[in-house]
């Protein structure tokens, strides 16, 4: 592994820490925007 590929894996100010949060929320988030605007595409049945 280059010197290079070794210093961005290794602990960098805390930005690996941050993706491992900020990945799962956006995730989630995704998910919940996307099943929202599925929801609300579907025809109304009022009875």
């Amino acid at each position: 592994m280059s010197t290079v590929a070794t210093a961005l894996l290794a602990h960098q100010g805390g930005w690996d820490e941050i993706l491992l949060v900020a990945g799962p929320i956006l995730l989630i988030g995704g998910l919940m925007w996307l099943a929202k605007k599925r929801v609300e595409g579907q025809p109304h049945d009022h009875e």
